[in-house]
Formats: C-alpha cells, sequence, structure tokens
C-alpha cells in the first residue's frame, strides 16, 4: 500500500514564496520511481504522438499537446472525465482567452496508466494539504511538446508571464533535445523577479502557487539548427471547486 511521501519541506515554499523548483533526484523519491512509475517509458514515449496545436499553429507557432480532465474528491477518489474543452479567460491568457479549446485527447493506456495517476496522486497530497478544509478539485493534465527550429525559436509559454487561472501547477520535464534556454521565471503582482530556474533532466519539476505568483518560461532555440529539437512537458493544474 502507497504511503504518501515527506512533502513537508514544500509547504513553506509554496505558502511563503508561491513556488518551489524540485529537482529530478527528489522527484524520483517523492513519486516512488521505479515501481510507482512501472508504465514510464511508454509514458515518456508518448511524447511522440500529440497532435499539433492548430490554435497556435494558425499563429506560425510550433507546439503539439493532448489534454486529459479529471476530478479528484476530497477524500482523494481520482476520476477521469469525459473529454472536454480548455478554456481560460482572456484575463489569464490574452492570446487565446475567451474561447473554448478542443485538444485530442490523452491516450487512454497513458491518461489510465500508473505514471500518470502517481503524479496525480502526488499533486493531490501535497496541494490538498495546503488546504484550510478538503476540497474537491477539477485537474487537468496537459502534454506539452514545443518545437524549435533554425530561425524560429519555440515559445512554452507564447502568451508571455501569466497566471493560469487555477490554484495550484505542476510542471513536470519529460525530455529535452538539443535546445537550449526554456528558462522558468517566477514574478510578483507587479512584475517583479522572484526567481528563475531551468528545468534540464527528466523529472525536474516546478511547483506554482497560481495564486501568489505569474510564472513563464523564455524561448528554446536549437543547439544545432539542423537536427530536430524539442522541449516535452506534463503540465497539471488543480482548481479547488468545492
Amino acid at each position: 500500500m502507497h504511503s504518501p511521501p515527506d512533502t513537508s519541506a514544500l509547504y513553506p515554499k509554496l505558502q511563503r514564496d508561491g513556488f518551489a523548483f524540485v529537482t529530478a533526484e527528489t522527484m524520483r523519491g517523492l513519486l516512488g520511481e521505479p515501481q510507482a512509475l512501472d508504465d514510464w517509458h511508454a509514458f515518456a514515449d508518448s511524447w511522440n504522438d500529440l497532435a499539433p496545436d492548430t490554435y497556435l499553429a494558425a499563429q506560425g507557432r510550433h507546439r503539439r499537446r493532448r489534454h486529459a480532465t479529471f476530478s479528484i474528491e476530497a477524500d482523494g477518489e481520482l476520476r477521469r472525465a469525459a473529454h472536454q474543452p480548455h478554456y481560460q479567460s482572456l484575463q489569464h491568457n490574452p492570446l487565446q482567452g475567451d474561447i473554448q479549446r478542443w485538444f485530442r485527447p490523452m491516450r487512454p493506456a497513458l491518461a489510465d496508466g500508473a505514471s500518470l495517476h502517481r503524479i496525480l496522486q502526488f499533486s493531490y497530497e501535497l496541494f490538498a494539504a495546503l488546504m484550510a478544509t478538503p476540497r474537491r478539485w477539477h485537474v487537468e493534465a496537459h502534454q506539452f511538446r514545443i518545437e524549435a527550429r533554425a530561425g524560429e525559436p519555440g515559445e512554452p509559454t507564447p502568451e508571455g508571464v501569466h497566471r493560469d487561472g487555477v490554484d495550484y501547477v505542476l510542471v513536470l520535464l519529460i525530455d529535452r533535445e538539443n535546445i537550449e534556454s526554456g528558462t522558468t521565471t517566477i514574478h510578483d503582482h507587479d512584475g517583479g523577479l522572484l526567481g528563475s530556474f531551468t528545468l534540464t533532466h527528466a523529472l525536474d519539476a516546478a511547483l506554482v502557487n497560481d495564486a501568489r505568483v505569474f510564472h513563464g518560461v523564455t524561448a528554446v532555440t536549437p543547439l544545432d539548427p539542423t537536427q530536430p529539437a524539442h522541449r516535452d512537458v506534463l503540465v497539471v493544474t488543480f482548481k479547488a471547486v468545492a
């Protein structure tokens, strides 16, 4: 039976600073890798099967993604929800806000698989402990691949420094190939820089208290412009709904 990991060191960082950078080594221990992530190879490989983000492609940007939605009850029970659009207000996404964006769904074997469920359970254990009372959560999981090409940097956050309009965010690096930069920056409400770090190893993670801080990621460029270049991340958002 799974024992909750000791996430207590992360609580003050999220409450006081509004964010935390967690190294891959630490995340492996928190997630219980490799036993709890026994489908990790297939999970990571699924980033090669993402669909073009047609909303951004219309603006000449190169991003691929898939999307899944879940609910987590106050007692931690996880359910995958029916496929549905992703929506952000114009206030939180000035580039593509106030529209329903339908993305290709995450493959069922991955959405129901061990790796994603362990990541969601870890996130629930961490974020629920930060709430004063038990809550039900609306959870969205996004697979992103940002592609960089010669003369065309990839933009992980084309909307710029922003909030997602949720309570908490986990950004987990899956892979980065032939790229440089991609630095995560954290800002206060006046735009002041609070911190920065770069996810460089698979399972490096950024944890964000979205109500407290803004975040962005600098553009990525290919180290070798003649070769494919990409940045793969899983983004999970938690919003308390009851």
